[in-house]
């Protein structure tokens, strides 16, 4: 049985049946979506061990092709898999995160059609049936958000869900004109088919049109800032199904198409990709260190890693190709986890505020653990998976030339050390430090909630310590690159054995913690600490964790995670980047008040005069022949 129209139209099938289901069978809907999303889980794992398998049914008729047309190749085969575990995932967290919640008879199919259409977008063949699939996706992401965070107002709700819908509209437009000229070139709406070499006007546009598509989902700067609006409006499993996994996977997996396989692209192109990726991770990160909302300051983590895989992509080399598109998969694994701990943490403390959070580590040990693997594995900590993605983007910058590309390299590098530096500033403001009095009665979220998060922890480790698995199996294949098979070393191009590295830091790991023992045989001398005059912090008499203080009802003088950072936002220069940068001055969407003169003039010719329209057809069509006659 060919298995690929089934990966596609089953969750589209069930999220339709989805909405059949009555309000208050709330525990029915939640089994069937489980069982669903398993069985398309499975299904791809079906397709990616027959990968080659097509299918085509409904023939176009005015130019060659069918409009449903699937293909899997090496591409992307392990990416449909990867969204089908996302989607599953997702819904098994929501079980728990969602209850409570209104619209749940929504939310659910919305989740089912949003992985249909991703896996269809993934697997179109053909222009028309892509950018259906791509815009479908639009339209449940804009319907998710409006179910809302509990946090937040309907006003910022509907807000963040125009403002997505208009930002990511515009990149779905320049999309559908760069796939115009494209047919005009080639002459054929498979995908498959067309291959045009990137010079000449014609085809430099349709790049950076399909380009702008690209950038608009996976989240690239300029075109980025829906995401973190949206992480405040949102509900935070919608954060973690779309722009943390599912968009990145869109967005790079069409960069990755027009690169390998429809472009030949030239240096000066391979250019503006390195420096929209450097651009995208430094003032991603920088942006996400002085936020104080646990969401937003991951949204822009989000940004900023997929600078990552536009470098690598960009450098043109094998090896950099193949670390962009291994960073987009570690980021998906990653990236989706830390989400689910935010949503744990909000759960369970009905706030995102960093400043009234703290101390929850030992309260939520479990949501702990399964944010520090993912925090070390965006950090690229080894032997964490993130760390073997974002070194072969390194090696791919040495490929490319450190004499041309230096200052991409180090850009890439400063950017790992400052998403390092804001992670301990999450781990300190969360996890760390003392407990606030309100949150005394915090505990471990349910079953439900853990398992997401448990699988993607697990992923960090098995993908970084035998990086071997998914490179021979994955990523290689995809672009026409040979890994030995683990555990042997990984020896291309200067990387490194992840199974050695791994080795080499526990035994650091059994040394440290050796002397660590060692130091213990002398009984340390306690003190209060003091901030301003006051006593704080573990140890002291009178410290907000003991009873005594919460008795005595003593002013909070915890020290706050939050301030660790806001130096760097006072800095001469950068003070009022980042004011602006808050205040939306940067949005790209900005261009349109630019442009709303002309729109208003464009609005008062709409006479309603049949004459007038036909005019300006034919004054069009004039133009565009004279326009094609100058190109050809």
């Amino acid at each position: 049985m060919n298995v690929l129209p089934w990966v596609v139209f089953l969750p589209l099938i069930a999220g339709a049946v989805g909405f059949a289901i009555p309000s208050g069978a709330s525990r029915f809907r939640q089994v069937f979506s489980t069982v669903v999303a398993s069985i398309v889980f499975v299904l791809s794992i079906v397709a990616l061990l027959s990968s080659g398998a097509s299918f085509q049914a409904a023939p176009l008729g005015f130019v060659q092709g069918f409009l449903v047309d699937l293909h899997m190749d090496e591409l992307n085969r392990f990416m449909v898999m990867f969204a089908s575990l996302i989607g599953l995932l997702v819904t098994a967290f929501s079980i728990g995160y969602m209850e409570g919640r209104p619209r749940q008879r929504e939310y659910y199919p919305y989740v089912l059609i949003t992985v249909g259409a991703a896996n269809g977008a993934l697997l179109a063949n053909n222009w028309l049936a892509f950018i259906g699939c791509w815009g479908l996706v639009l339209v449940t992401l804009f319907l998710l958000t409006t179910i809302g965070a509990a946090d937040a107002s309907p006003a910022k709700v509907m807000a963040s869900a125009g403002k997505s819908m208009l930002i990511l509209g515009a990149g779905d437009l320049a999309l559908i004109l760069g796939v115009g000229l494209i047919f005009a070139q080639t002459g054929t709406l498979t995908i498959s088919d067309a291959s045009l070499p990137a010079r000449g006007a014609m085809s430099v546009a349709a790049f950076i049109l399909v380009l702008v598509g690209a950038m608009s989902k996976g989240g690239a700067m300029p075109m980025h800032s829906w995401i973190p609006d949206m992480a405040e409006a949102a509900p935070t499993s919608v954060m973690a199904l779309l722009p943390a996994s599912l968009d990145k996977l869109l967005g790079i997996y069409l960069l990755a198409r027009l690169v390998l396989d429809v472009f030949e692209m030239t240096v000066a192109l391979n250019l503006v990709l390195m420096i929209v990726g450097a651009v995208t991770i430094v003032a991603g990160v920088v942006m996400a260190m002085v936020q104080h909302d646990l969401r937003k300051l991951l949204s822009f983590h989000a940004v900023s890693q997929v600078g990552y895989m536009v470098l690598g992509i960009g450098t043109g080399t094998p090896v950099g190709i193949a670390g962009g598109l291994f960073h987009m998969l570690n980021n998906a694994i990653y990236k989706t986890s830390l989400f689910f701990s935010a949503g744990a943490v909000e759960k369970k403390t009905g706030t995102m505020d960093l400043g009234r959070l703290g101390g929850l580590g030992r309260a939520m040990p479990f949501t702990f653990a399964t944010f520090g693997i993912a925090a070390l594995a965006i950090s690229g900590i080894p032997p964490f998976n993130g760390f073997m993605s974002k070194w072969m983007v390194y090696q791919g910058l040495v490929e490319a030339g450190t004499d041309r590309y230096w200052i991409f390299l180090v850009a890439a590098m400063f950017g790992s050390a400052l998403t390092l530096a804001s992670f301990v500033k999450i781990a300190h403001a969360v996890f760390l430090g003392e407990r606030p009095r309100e949150l005394s009665g915090v505990t471990e979220v349910g079953a439900s909630m853990r398992f997401s998060p448990a699988v993607l922890a697990t992923l960090c480790v098995v993908f970084g310590v035998a990086a071997q698995i998914p490179l021979v199996r994955f990523i290689g294949p995809a672009v026409g690159m040979q890994f030995p098979a683990f555990p042997a070393a990984i020896t291309v191009g200067g990387l490194w054995s992840p199974t050695l590295g791994t080795g080499l830091l526990l035994l650091a790991l059994l040394l440290g913690y050796g002397l660590y023992l060692l130091s213990r045989t002398r009984v340390p001398r306690v003190l209060p600490a003091y901030l301003g005059g006051e006593t704080s912090g573990e140890g002291s008499s009178d410290s907000l964790s003991t009873p005594y203080a919460r008795r005595r009802e003593q002013p909070d003088t915890r020290v706050l995670g939050t301030e660790f950072y806001d130096s760097i936002r006072r800095l001469p220069g950068l003070s009022a980047l980042y004011d602006k940068g808050e205040a939306g001055v940067f949005d790209i969407q900005r261009v349109g008040r630019v442009a709303s003169p002309l729109g208003r003039w464009l609005s008062a010719l709409h006479t309603g005069s049949l004459s007038t329209y036909v005019s300006w057809i034919l004054w069009g069509l004039a133009v565009l022949l004279v326009v094609a006659a100058l190109v050809m």
